[in-house]
């Protein structure tokens, strides 16, 4: 059978005929194989070969292209598009990379959005100097090649400009978020006094003496939660999410069209299908199930399905490989990616075992495929290479009697089989950094929260309505970070000053601190998390310990100290995760996580509870 979704049958009812080269290579690639079959591996029955069979399969996974594919493939080469008006590279002056720069052990192209701002453009300069490839998202292009263009940069570090704006979805193109894998989010609001400010908005950002303030431009709702949302919908795919990928789910849904490819190919008379199925999966829920029958009749001996070609191809680098949910049967079976549009041509295996009777999680890393052809290995030095794994043409799953190079496949049965398959995603690496990094605000959490002395709060918390609800909003664009799947840290400044850094800091988590501090405090901080794989998924706040009404300068501004060891001070600050200080349903979850605040207020079911009650909503 072949799968479109949860349907089964083909996936349209005009069906592409074969073309005749490819006919005529899989007939002579038959006639081969049964000339050099040994008898001795079981292939001595012989059965009518089904050519209708042949044809329909050929056809599947051949289709021709359609009229409208013809015309927009036409169109894109009248009209092709140019990075040269969205995406600008910055010639910079070149330094030898300081001892004191940032470590940043992150391969690819971290963006920063929000990168002429006071955090911002310190973030990108800090990249720079650690020898980081930065792609800055900037509204003003003249602007930014002003205040970045000096800049310098390490070897192997490069500043692109990618002129967009947050708030506008259609002004962040694809292209611009091809290779990131990271961004640091440094995108906010423009506040400035009423009464005016320099050019240089000296007055917003020296952070002390106390403005009017009033909001500039873009509404807080459409910066602060409206562009998370953005930047989240163009990154989420270049980062990578929680659950990863799902290329077929019991749910129904599949990141491609799968179809059945056996033997028959070859002269064999083995089939199978892949079907949804109620009540095959786990407790009771529905599961894919890859069923048939292997016959070595006709020196076949294979049954598989394998994905259409995806157009345009996966990119699934941001991932560690490909985790199967499966109940087992004892087998050994073959997971087989192609990352070409090739019929034939070289593809990258590797084989896994399974439990009978048990469900059971199959982890294969992308390290561990290897480049086959027809089941042989290709030899090292014959200019394959590993798999790379940023653009995947389709996928397969196989039982077959061979492994490869001739050799059989130990555990392999004859006759019909049943692979109920809940499942199969990719998969993040364990113990990663954060991916997206995003300067919030303390005093998030506070407007409205029960009990609280507004008059004793910063201005933004006494201002926030005044402001269109900026606090508000900022809460709203955290909560939709951490509901997005990408591995995250969010960081909480207090008031931010033009001060140096170096400042003695303070690390908490809950909502209640206040204060001020650097913002090359904070810059360093943010550059710190993308190498801290324990901080993932945690929400904290910064201040530093200098009293606010009293200046902070560097005790010998000609002996910087020393870098901050900003792992040891998260790991000494005990931030955990789960914590963000909201109020749910009434409630203030403090410095706890919310699930356990919550089931201590009885907010919500026990973790034993089977059946739960409904979400509670934030305040």
């Amino acid at each position: 059978m072949f799968s479109h979704g949860s349907t089964s049958g083909l996936a349209s009812a005009a069906r592409p005929r074969p073309c005749p080269s490819r006919v005529a290579s899989w007939r002579a690639h038959r006639g081969r194989a049964i000339a050099c079959a040994d008898p001795s591996n079981g292939g001595s029955g012989r059965q009518p070969w089904d050519i209708f069979r042949f044809l329909k399969t050929v056809a599947y996974f051949n289709e021709l292209p359609t009229l409208d594919k013809v015309l927009g493939n036409f169109l894109k080469q009248l009209t092709p598009q140019s990075q040269g008006d969205s995406m600008v590279s910055v010639d910079l002056p070149q330094a030898v990379l300081s001892a004191s720069a940032a470590v940043v052990p992150l391969d690819g192209i971290i963006m920063v959005t929000g990168a002429t701002g006071g955090v911002g453009r310190r973030v990108v300069a800090r990249l720079l100097a650690a020898g980081k490839h930065v792609r800055a998202l900037v509204r003003d292009l003249d602007k930014a090649k002003t205040m970045l263009s000096g800049l310098p940069v390490a070897a192997g570090g490069k500043l692109e400009l990618a002129v967009a704006d947050v708030v506008q979805r259609q002004t962040l193109l694809p292209e611009m978020f091809e290779g990131i894998r990271a961004v640091v989010s440094c995108a906010a609001v423009k506040v400035s006094p009423k009464e005016g400010d320099t050019a240089d908005r000296a007055k917003y950002y020296q952070g002390i003496k106390f403005y009017d303030p009033e909001v500039v431009g873009d509404t807080a709702e459409a910066v602060e939660y409206n562009g998370m949302v953005n930047v989240l919908d163009a990154a989420s795919d270049s980062l990578g999410i929680a659950g990863g990928v799902k290329l077929l789910h019991q749910s129904g849904q599949s990141a491609a069209e799968w179809g059945p490819l056996d033997d028959v190919v070859m002269g064999g008379v083995s089939s199978s299908g892949l079907e949804l199925v109620a009540g095959r999966g786990e407790d009771g829920w529905a599961a894919w199930v890859f069923s048939g029958t292997v016959s070595t009749d006709n020196f076949g001996g294979f049954a598989s399905v394998r994905t259409r070609n995806l157009d345009p191809p996966l990119d699934l680098s941001p991932y560690e490989g490909i985790a199967l949910r499966l109940f087992g049967d004892g087998q050994r079976y073959k997971f087989i990616i192609r990352p070409d549009a090739n019929w034939d041509g070289i593809a990258y295996c590797c084989s896994f075992d399974t439990q009978p009777g048990v469900w059971q999680t199959i982890r294969i890393p992308f390290v561990d495929f290897f480049p086959v052809f027809r089941a042989k290995r290709v030899a090292a030095g014959s200019g394959a290479q590993p798999l790379d794994p940023s653009a995947i043409s389709s996928i397969q799953i196989m039982l077959s009697k061979f492994e490869y190079d001739g050799q059989l496949n130990p555990n392999f049965r004859r006759g019909p089989f049943n692979l109920p398959i809940s499942h199969i995603s990719t998969y993040l690496p364990a113990d990663l950094p954060p991916r997206f990094v995003h300067v919030s605000s303390a005093g998030v959490t506070r407007p409205n929260r029960p009990g609280i002395n507004v008059d004793q709060e910063p201005p933004a918390v006494k201002l926030n309505d005044a402001l269109g609800g900026i606090l508000t909003w900022k809460l709203a664009g955290e909560d939709a970070l951490r509901a997005s799947g990408v591995p995250y840290a969010i960081v909480r400044p207090t008031a931010l000053t033009e001060e140096p850094g170096g400042m003695p800091i303070e690390l908490d988590q809950g909502d209640t601190i206040k204060g001020k501090i650097s913002r090359e405090d904070v810059a360093d901080l943010c550059v710190a998390l993308l190498s801290c794989p324990t901080v993932a998924d945690i929400t904290f706040e910064v201040s530093s310990r200098v009293p606010f009404s009293q200046a902070w300068a560097l005790p010998d501004p000609a002996r910087p100290p020393p870098p901050r060891d900003w792992a040891a001070a998260l790991s000494a600050a005990k931030i955990r995760h789960g914590i963000t200080g909201r109020t749910v349903a009434g409630v203030y979850t403090g410095r706890q996580p919310e699930a356990e605040a919550l089931q201590a207020a009885g907010i919500i079911a026990s973790a034993r509870s089977t059946k739960p009650g409904p979400s509670p909503t934030a305040a």
